[in-house]
């Protein structure tokens, strides 16, 4: 057998294919090459920087034919693992390539153990080969994301997480480096979503090495890895790389069509890459973090003392911020350091302004944002700079008081109230929505005629104190449930039956509005009965506020009564819980007289989300300019119904031939050159001579 099939020695793919097939069969022609890798192997540890092609076969065969003959090549594996640990600086980057398809390959097989393989890969990740380093990420983040597929393996998990906290302090970059991409992915796949690993993260965020540095903090606001090319004006829109294809395949072969149909194929293929990426968690990491305070502490004492460029700056006091604000943090440092970026004409303002809103909070005492405040009114919203500045002013400090409502005083409020009459229309809709803003959470601050006309909730509402927390013991506006039914019958009642359902409203007027006796019984009264007449005025304007205040808390006590017996004596469903919150709306928007409406633009304000969008600040009330698509979208509807542009053709029978001007049009301008020189203008001179010829021709025709 041997020695009829010796050809087989020379071709191992065929081997391979014959041994698959049936491997008792050909069992001695696998101890052969085994041996042969063997003795190779000797020879190749004395030379270990050089390729070794014949090594390089061997190997391949030999891992392909691992499953067949299991006992033979147990120490296989090891052996490979090995070579790469003593020599991976020193080898050369096909052969280590090789090893790892072939560590890889066993892998497959469930002939080696995920820890020893990644373990090994992990260090591996310190050589200098670019194309080796991303191949094994991709390994890395495949195997463990079969590993935990079906279920999760806590405790492969955690040996993996512990080597790589070590990894992330090795003094190696690109290894620590990898390390965290290879974590940071791993989380984004929804494979390690745990506490552990983005407390392990979060510890790379104080490392020395900028990248590391840098790739964690972006981590943590949920930022891309690809986000320097999300601004490319052609990833918006989709490419077809077919249309590009077929008309380069008829038109005229350059250089030029062949850049470009590259240039759409790496397009296209960015655009489907990007399709079949997995959702990352943009905010949730930053919530998992053990201990926010200290992590808050360690990063701004970094931040005062790094010498780092600007953009990293900016990272930390964003991650700052947002814990600030997310888990009600204090840190008083914090609020003066941002105050010396907040200039009209500092880099990243807006960004700058986005970070002070962020870190207030109701937690942070008033005397403490305070200063935020009158920074951005004596920078920002000042008659000397531009209408622009004054609005995103006047936005970031409606953002900040949506947080931190008790930091805004009286004074200052009342001073940006006269904005809205500004003569620009983005200051003036910024001023007015800061109004609003505080009509319905601190209307005492605002001037009387700023207020607007007290709806049922601000008359609930109680006064905002620092630290005061209202806890209440059942659903606020559940007592519209009660008074439903009631108020269907009043509604479908009908016209006749309004007087018997409806009650009388008596209006009360005000003292102006009284009909005064005439002019010569006034002079008749005397000084001591109008000082009498005027003090019984004052005491029935007394007694009337008086009853209103009693009439308001006796209100407020029984809705309070009836939203307490429907919370306890009812479950609720969602329909329920719909009725309810349409309920609480109307009492933001309708007033307490009845019979007046409030008005269109007068919507309730929505309570601020937890992380401040920059778009927020920027908000400026301009007419924007379209872009690219939407221009081409306006022209061509504007086409729908135009008639074509363009010369007409009259020819009744468009078969028929054309004159010779119309020929003239598609004709090559070689052709008619000469035609065209005679168009050329003359001169007011010779003009004259023609003129002049023309009447002595006419002159002597008569």
């Amino acid at each position: 057998m041997f020695h009829n099939n010796n050809q087989l020695l020379n071709n191992l793919p065929q081997l391979q294919n014959l041994i698959k097939r049936d491997p008792p069969s050909y069992h001695e022609e696998f101890i052969y090459q085994l041996r042969h890798f063997n003795n190779i192997l000797e020879v190749f540890k004395l030379c270990p920087e050089k390729h070794n092609k014949t090594l390089d076969e061997l190997i391949m065969f030999l891992a392909q034919v691992s499953q067949c003959y299991p006992k033979e090549l147990e120490n296989f594996p090891q052996i490979l693992i090995d070579l790469l640990r003593s020599h991976n600086t020193v080898l050369d980057g096909d052969m280590r390539m090789t090893l790892c398809r072939a560590l890889i390959l066993l892998r497959n097989k469930n002939l080696l153990a995920p820890t020893d393989l990644l373990e090994l890969f992990f260090q591996l990740l310190r050589c200098q080969d670019k194309a080796l380093r991303s191949f094994l990420q991709t390994h890395i983040v495949t195997d463990i994301k079969n590993i935990n597929s079906k279920h999760k393996n806590a405790k492969l998990n955690t040996t993996l997480q512990n080597f790589m906290f070590t990894m992330l302090k090795d003094s190696n970059t690109r290894a620590a480096k990898m390390s965290v991409d290879i974590m940071i992915e791993l989380y984004k796949k929804n494979i390690w979503n745990d506490v552990k690993t983005v407390n392990v993260i979060a510890t790379g965020c104080f490392s020395k090495i900028t990248k590391v540095m840098v790739s964690c903090l972006k981590f943590f606001l949920g930022k891309d890895s690809d986000e320097k090319d999300s601004d490319d004006s052609d990833s918006d829109n989709e490419v077809d790389p077919k249309e590009v294809m077929m008309a380069n395949k008829f038109n005229k072969k350059t250089r030029k069509r062949e850049k470009q149909l590259d240039k759409v194929k790496k397009l296209a293929k960015k655009q489907k890459k990007k399709k079949s990426e997995v959702a990352s968690f943009n905010f949730s990491a930053i919530h998992l973090i053990h201990d926010p305070q200290g992590m808050a502490e360690k990063l701004f004492k970094q931040l005062e003392t790094t010498t780092k460029r600007f953009e990293v700056k900016l990272l930390t006091l964003d991650v700052i911020s947002r814990l600030i604000g997310l888990h009600d943090l204090f840190l008083f440092n914090y609020y003066p350091y941002i105050q010396r970026f907040m200039q009209p004409h500092q880099r990243e303002a807006t960004r700058i302004l986005q970070f002070a809103a962020q870190a207030s909070h109701e937690l942070v005492p008033p005397d403490v944002i305070h200063p935020v405040l009158k920074t951005l009114a004596n920078n920002f919203i000042t008659e000397r700079n531009s209408s622009d500045v004054i609005a995103i002013g006047l936005n970031a400090v409606k953002e900040v008081c949506a947080r931190c409502p008790l930091a805004m005083d009286e004074d200052l409020l009342q001073d940006l109230a006269q904005y809205k009459n500004y003569r620009d229309r983005s200051v003036m809709m910024a001023s007015r929505a800061l109004i609003q803003m505080f009509r319905t959470i601190r209307p005492e601050l605002l001037h009387k005629k700023d207020r607007g006309r007290p709806t049922e909730a601000t008359e609930e509402m109680e006064q905002m104190d620092y630290g005061k927390s209202t806890a209440t013991d059942f659903i606020p506006g559940a007592e519209v449930l009660l008074s439903e039914q009631s108020t269907h019958v009043k509604v479908d009642s009908g016209p006749e039956s309004a007087s018997d359902d409806e009650e009388w409203i008596d209006i009360q007027h005000s003292d102006d509005n009284l009909e005064i006796d005439s002019g010569a019984e006034e002079e008749e009264e005397s000084d001591e009965e109008r000082e009498v007449e005027s003090g019984e005025k004052k005491k029935s304007k007394i007694e009337k506020q008086a009853v209103k205040r009693k009439q308001k808390a006796e209100s407020a006590k029984l809705k309070k009564e009836q939203a307490q017996k429907i919370s306890l004596e009812k479950i609720l469903t969602d329909e329920d819980f719909k009725k309810i919150d349409a309920a609480n709306i109307r009492k933001q928007v309708f007033t307490t007289k009845k019979g007046i409406k409030r008005k269109l633009e007068e919507t309730p304000v929505e309570a601020p989300s937890e992380l401040v969008k920059l778009s927020d600040i920027e908000n400026i009330y301009k007419k924007r300019k379209h872009d690219k698509q939407a221009r081409i979208e306006s022209v061509r509807k504007g086409q729908a119904d135009r008639e074509k542009f363009g010369y007409k053709d009259g020819r009744v029978n468009e078969h028929c031939s054309k004159t010779n001007r119309e020929k003239r049009k598609n004709k090559n301008f070689q052709m008619i050159r000469h035609k065209v020189k005679g168009k050329v203008k003359r001169s007011f001179k010779d003009k004259q001579i023609a003129l002049r010829n023309h009447l002595l021709k006419l002159k002597k025709m008569k």
